[in-house]
């Protein structure tokens, strides 16, 4: 596991160094944020971006490999950007972004829109699920519901969801096209629901000082408001 000095997080050049260091910290989000140095592309070397040559080496390969491997949380979690969250801190995340709501209390207490219901209802157990199914089948697109993609982004922001995966599209043919779709599927059926919602236990408000004050032990430079706007 790497070393992580308090005042720079050290760089990263293998998938298996970014699982360690997302394990020490907690979360860490995928791109440049409102927390200079705070990020996955800030750690690498940027030329390793999207590098046909090498994938084993590119950080944008590396996150299908965690998806794959299960077990570190990979979506839209931060401010509708992409990032990891450990399996330890999820929990905590969990309890304050849903505000101790799982999504049925959340729908009945008259707090989720009809949008969010109609993908929600796609995932009862243990589904996962191509993005352009769900858009289908929640009736999305230009004659029925608008507004997918941040509807879909304001689920994973909240944890309802992730990405458990990428794959592409198969013609009817069995030939693969086009780029890579992601693959949703919830939390609950990745870590079980036991362990996602064991922080309810805790007030919600308690579970992002938490988050804060981890934030900050890696971050010094950053404010409170601006550790709290991050993570809200």
């Amino acid at each position: 596991m790497p070393s992580v000095n308090k005042m720079k997080l050290p760089p990263i050049s293998t998938c298996r160094q970014l699982c360690a260091l997302v394990d020490e910290i907690g979360f860490l989000p995928l791109f440049e944020n409102s927390l200079p140095g705070f990020s996955v592309r800030e750690l690498t070397d940027r030329n390793a971006w999207w590098n046909d040559g090498a994938p084993e080496l590119d950080p944008w390969e590396w996150r299908k490999a965690i998806t794959a491997e299960g077990r570190i949380a990979y979506g839209k979690f931060f401010r509708g950007n992409a990032g990891y969250i450990s399996r330890d801190w999820f929990p905590v995340f969990a309890n304050f972004r849903r505000d101790g709501y799982d999504f049925d209390a959340l729908w009945e207490e008259g707090k989720a829109k009809r949008r969010e219901k109609l993908i929600m209802d796609l995932f009862p157990g243990a589904e996962i699920l191509p993005s352009y199914e769900i858009k289908h089948h929640a009736g999305f697109g230009s004659d029925g519901e608008k507004g997918f993609e941040s509807t879909l982004t304001g689920l994973m922001g909240q944890t309802y969801l992730l990405l458990r995966g990428f794959e592409r599209r198969k013609s009817k043919s069995g030939e693969y096209y086009g780029w890579p779709v992601g693959l949703c599927g919830t939390p609950e059926a990745l870590f079980s629901a036991a362990h996602v919602r064991c922080e309810y236990r805790e007030s919600p408000q308690r579970s992002l000082q938490k988050a804060a004050a981890q934030c900050a032990q890696y971050i010094p430079t950053a404010s409170d408001a601006d550790i709290l706007r991050f993570l809200k």
